[in-house]
């Protein structure tokens, strides 16, 4: 039986990548509206309420606006902004740390922030088994493809080519770090740095760990053991191989994809320790997300759609 689906916020990066997904599936067949009526609030309310699906690609307000517009029981919503990622009643819709029938069952699913896709990857799993405290005040380092800011950004960087790098969120604060520490069971939120480099995709997500000052932490390579039993039976999430030139690489050509590899790099004496996620903001940190979330709801292959 084929379910319908409307992308509210279907021309922004986010809801474009999603129907590339979508495309050609027998599955799934597309609620459309044309520019004059996809701001008509009459239009949106309509389709919101006939799809068997929303996925809400929108500014925070504009996404709680549109799920206040669902006046029934019978559609199901994964919404891609930062609005319900910590709301009650909102299952999180990381499927390999929250559990896939916890998101094949909800009625309500948030999608995860890119940059929280690879800090919850990483240290979630960890210190649920207690390998690492809960109680530590971690640090994140990440930089990103300019895609992940929207329409404006990507102007921004692709008319000035002499931006190399761009720190902001430099007040701290940053909209992703509620659910980075929720999603972790963490005591303190974590210190988040969060930076643009000149790529239109990818994303590289640290967590450095002093490993000979943290009381109650396990060594490097319980860590690494931890991840790769946790994640041995995802298609998604994989533990990557040590590079054999001793280098991690983002590169600017490069197409995307729906994966995400994690690393465990240690000093020689074991006291350091670097915890790293290498993913693709706009598929396992957005839109592939998104898919496989649906996927797993609408009792379809969690692989189905996505580029792995």
């Amino acid at each position: 039986m084929t379910a319908s689906i409307f992308i509210d916020g279907a021309a922004g990066t986010t809801g474009l990548e999603i129907a590339e997904r979508l495309a050609g599936r027998s599955e799934f067949s597309l609620i459309a509206l044309d520019d004059a009526r996809r701001k008509d609030p009459a239009a949106r309310a309509e389709a919101l309420n006939a799809a068997d699906f929303v996925i809400l690609c929108l500014p925070d307000d504009a996404a709680r606006e549109s799920a206040a517009l669902i006046a029934n029981d019978t559609t199901r919503v994964i919404d891609a902004s930062t609005a319900h990622r910590v709301a009650p009643g909102w299952t999180y819709g990381f499927p390999e740390v929250e559990g896939r029938r916890n998101v094949a069952e909800a009625m309500r699913v948030s999608n995860p922030g890119c940059y929280s896709t690879g800090f919850i990857g990483l240290l979630a799993p960890l210190v649920r088994a207690g390998l690492l405290p809960a109680d530590w005040p971690y640090t994140c380092n990440a930089v990103s493809g300019y895609s992940g800011g929207g329409k404006g950004l990507i102007a921004r960087f692709e008319e000035d080519r002499d931006i190399a790098w761009r720190g902001y969120a430099l007040a701290l604060g940053h909209k992703h770090v509620p659910e980075m520490q929720a999603r972790c069971g963490l005591t303190l939120p974590p210190l988040f740095t969060p930076a643009v480099v000149p790529a239109h995709r990818g994303m590289v997500v640290e967590i450095p760990l002093p490993l000979g000052a943290m009381k109650g932490a396990a060594p490097a390579d319980e860590l690494r053991q931890c991840l790769a039993a946790f994640y041995a039976d995802s298609p998604v999430v994989h533990m990557g191989k040590s590079p054999a030139e001793g280098e991690l690489l983002l590169r600017a050509s490069n197409e995307g994809n729906d994966r995400m590899d994690l690393f465990v790099f240690a000093s020689g004496d074991g006291s350091q320790v670097r915890l790293i996620a290498v993913l693709d903001n706009l598929g396992k940190g957005a839109s592939g997300a998104a898919v496989q979330s649906l996927n797993l709801m609408a009792g379809l292959p969690e692989t189905a759609g996505l580029r792995l």
